[in-house]
């Protein structure tokens, strides 16, 4: 009987940088992922839960307790939760999703929470999540942000990350689509 091999797994890790530990997401966070995703211009950008459906406590309960943890074990990504190291407060999520193992290739994704905008912390977690990335051996970070969001390709930029051209009609919104600007990083990049 032939066995199958599973992808491999992205070590637990906590990350930190001058102002935020990055985490894995626990029971206490669901609250605050809650109000973080029930904001209309977070909802505006990314459609969670899926496109048309609204964002519910059961929604963050799931995402918390189920859904990241399994990115993780299944060998997808991994998932960490923004925590603002004075306060000890969740401000945002930042996470390594679709991964090719074979050609170590991973795509990163983040949100911050109403709270916590306008400080650079986006900023701040991508770079830390992406070198972390890089330095694991990952040979390309990629990168993708609806068009119309601004700050988020602010932050892919600020990151180091390179635009390298636009997927037309790639994402579906809660109202429409968008085009994703997509972007990447890799190792030559940061030297």
């Amino acid at each position: 009987m032939a066995t199958v091999q599973s992808a491999p797994i992205m070590p637990a890790v906590i990350l930190e940088t001058e102002r935020l530990r990055l985490r894995s997401l626990l029971e206490r966070d669901i609250d605050d992922v809650h109000a973080s995703c029930v904001d209309p211009e977070l909802q505006r950008w990314i459609p969670l839960p899926a496109p048309g459906l609204p964002y519910t406590r059961e929604s963050a309960e799931h995402f918390c307790l189920r859904l990241a943890p399994a990115i993780r074990t299944g060998g997808d990504g991994q998932h960490w939760a923004v925590v603002d190291r004075e306060s000890g407060r969740f401000t945002g999520s930042v996470a390594l999703l679709r991964t090719q193992w074979a050609a170590m290739v991973t795509e990163i994704g983040y949100w911050i929470s109403p709270w916590g905008r306008g400080r650079g912390l986006a900023t701040e977690a991508v770079v830390a999540v992406s070198r972390w990335a890089l330095g694991q051996g990952f040979q390309r970070v990629e990168l993708k942000a609806a068009t119309g969001n601004t700050g988020s390709c602010r932050v892919a930029e600020a990151a180091g990350f390179q635009r390298e051209g636009t997927d037309r009609n790639a994402m579906p919104l809660h109202e429409g689509r968008s085009d994703l600007a997509s972007y990447g990083l890799v190792p030559s990049d940061i030297l």
